[in-house]
């Protein structure tokens, strides 16, 4: 059975799709940006800051599913200037403590011009 997750604590979704859906004991983000919680206004111009945002949007829908960072198993991270790797990564290592697995590529461009956007697989 799925479950479509919400919460207004992370970004909205900016199109026809849910912030999460948990099927048979696992939780699927979709791709989070660094858009602020209510207005959905992008945070910060530099990665650091963006990271950091889409981390806080992360822990939000994780926490409405009832999970937390340490139960993330795989993420998948789109980077729109991979001369951002090494600061995404400090950022990124601190949220993600527990090294799930982890695909990371550069793309062309980011929906809103975003510099970062990462989606989760986490067990309930």
């Amino acid at each position: 059975m799925t479950k479509l997750i919400q919460t207004a604590k992370a970004a909205p979704a900016i199109g026809p799709y849910s912030q999460a859906v948990s099927c048979n004991g696992l939780l699927f983000t979709s791709g989070q940006i660094p858009a602020e919680a209510g207005t959905g206004n992008i945070v910060g111009t530099e990665i650091r800051a963006q990271a950091e945002q889409v981390m806080k949007n992360i822990s939000a829908i994780l926490e409405e599913a009832g999970a937390k960072p340490e139960n993330v198993v795989k993420t998948t991270c789109f980077l729109a200037d991979m001369n951002d790797f090494a600061a995404f990564n400090e950022i990124y290592g601190e949220f993600f403590v527990n090294k799930p697995a982890r695909s990371c590529v550069a793309v062309k461009t980011l929906p809103k011009n975003v510099l970062c956007e990462v989606e989760v697989i986490a067990a309930l």
